[in-house]
């Protein structure tokens, strides 16, 4: 490791013993989007990351990637700038929707109520995809859950599964407060400015299904 540690000042103020470490939380974010630090080894990899914020931030700057330290969980999040990153992955069409969707219940439930955790069933997704994009064909329950697993992979859900397939609608879907960053408005009337410039296409919008043929 020390062998191909950069030299540049930044990382030479990281203590030997702590660059492993390091570099396991710059692996997790690049990959992840996100570091949650809620138990565990990854616990120890966040407080280590609060303790090297600066230096982190430092290395993520050059590739247009702000480092954002949740204020009401233990959370580390990346995020592009906008306009000028390039590295991290795009949504399609079908997870775009998803994911406006997402927002918006996460943010009226958090005006509405005091609340610290957002958890929602696949059944009220499927009831606000077509309440905000009537235009839309909803996906199927294979589908959505497709696309719900790239999210947690992204880690902007977490998802506990029905055990039953027949009830996957009761499936249970923690909306993370990442989520409100991937895509993010200054209020609800920026993001009903969004919606209204996709209802345009909303008619051609398609999910993805594969041809049957």
């Amino acid at each position: 490791m020390s062998n191909h540690w950069p030299t540049f000042t930044t990382w030479n103020r990281i203590r030997e013993e702590d660059r492993s470490s390091i570099s396991n939380i710059l692996s997790s974010l690049l990959a992840n989007g996100a570091l949650f630090g809620d138990s565990g080894r990854d616990r120890e990899l966040y407080l280590l990351g609060r303790e090297y914020q600066a230096e982190i931030t430092e290395y993520l700057t050059p590739l247009h990637l702000r480092l954002i330290a949740d204020p009401d969980h233990p959370i580390f999040q990346i995020c592009p700038v906008p306009g000028e990153c390039e590295l991290m992955a795009q949504f399609t069409k079908a997870e775009t929707l998803l994911v406006l969707t997402l927002w918006r219940i996460y943010h009226d439930i958090k005006m509405e109520q005091s609340i610290e955790t957002v958890i929602i069933t696949a059944n009220e997704v499927w009831q606000r995809l077509k309440l905000y994009f009537q235009a839309i064909e909803l996906p199927t329950a294979a589908q959505l859950r497709e696309m719900l697993s790239k999210l947690r992979q992204r880690r902007l859900v977490r998802i506990q599964w029905h055990e039953e397939s027949s009830l996957f609608g009761h499936s249970q879907i923690e909306i993370l407060p990442t989520l409100v960053r991937v895509i993010p408005f200054e209020n609800a009337a920026a993001w009903d400015q969004k919606v209204l410039a996709l209802q345009s296409t909303a008619v051609e919008f398609m999910l993805e299904k594969k041809d049957p043929q």
